[in-house]
């Protein structure tokens, strides 16, 4: 199933995409696409779909992030050896973690907004996992599979001067307002059976920037969930992005950050395509 929520913001209605491409309303079913309706409503949704029960949603509304008021968001950064060849760094022995703010969730097509003052933004397609159950000290990564509620695009928006130039942790760079646009589709696991083999690209104004795969990924997605479980617990409707690969701003002799005016389109193969544009911090979301 393709679930996603539409309308404006903060009064989104979860839905699900029908086969001819209509968003079908599963208000009936829950009020939102959140932890709670992920570890236990997907198969009430799947059946009202194949059953024709769910009224139809105005294909043309704002689409939100699929997933409501996730309870974090959890990074795992260089987790790509080229990305990491083009900063400079050296390839991690264990997964880099750090977190945005959960607050930074914005729909796939919404206004991502420079921070006053930025001369360094950059853009990160990343491959998003969206958890369907409790993660906690797992045995191993195998487990891991299991409880992953589906997929989405994320573009892990960076200020790279926050994040590397003030102070030493990176979530100062990466937790400013509409820095990680998701969606526009929570896909669910059962239609993703191979994560590890997924084709990722960004483009800037036309240009194509980042044009990468997860089968390059240092660190799986089940060896990711595993290792976290190690440190935190993950819960139903967390979001873990997943890194990713060579071709952002920082690693370019150009250095290309973004600027008010620029557009970004980011897309992974079966997950759909998000484009946002680039405003100036006083502009609306």
């Amino acid at each position: 199933m393709k679930l996603l929520r539409v309308g404006p913001p903060g009064a989104e209605r979860p839905a699900v995409l029908a086969g001819d491409g209509t968003p079908r309303d599963l208000s009936a079913i829950t009020a939102d696409i959140d932890g709670a309706f992920l570890s236990g409503g997907l198969d009430r949704a799947r059946a009202a779909l194949e059953a024709g029960a769910l009224p139809p949603l105005d294909a043309s509304a704002r689409i939100g992030a699929p997933v409501a008021r996730p309870g974090k968001v959890v990074c795992i950064g260089l987790n790509y050896r080229d990305h990491a060849e083009e900063t400079g760094a050296a390839i991690p022995a264990e997964p880099v973690v750090f977190m945005k703010a959960p607050n930074t969730v914005v729909g796939p097509d919404d206004h991502v907004l420079v921070p006053p003052g930025s001369v360094k933004t950059d853009y990160e397609v990343e491959l998003a996992v969206v958890m369907g159950g409790r993660a906690r000290y797992l045995d191993s990564p195998e487990q891991a599979r299991e409880l992953i509620a589906g997929y989405a695009i994320s573009n892990d928006v960076s200020e790279r001067e926050y994040q590397l130039e003030r102070g030493g942790t990176w979530d100062k760079g990466k937790s400013c307002e509409t820095f990680n646009p998701l969606g526009p589709y929570l896909v669910t696991a059962d239609e993703v059976p191979e994560p590890q083999d997924l084709a990722l690209r960004l483009r800037v104004n036309g240009e194509l920037r980042q044009d990468g795969s997860t089968r390059n990924m240092i660190f799986g997605v089940d060896h990711v969930i595993w290792y976290l479980s190690r440190f935190m617990v993950l819960e139903p409707g967390d979001v873990i992005n997943t890194g990713t690969p060579a071709g952002v701003a920082l690693g370019r002799p150009d250095e290309p950050y973004l600027r008010a005016g620029d557009v970004m389109e980011v897309e992974i193969a079966g997950l759909g395509r998000q484009r946002q544009a680039v405003r100036g911090h006083g502009a609306a979301t």
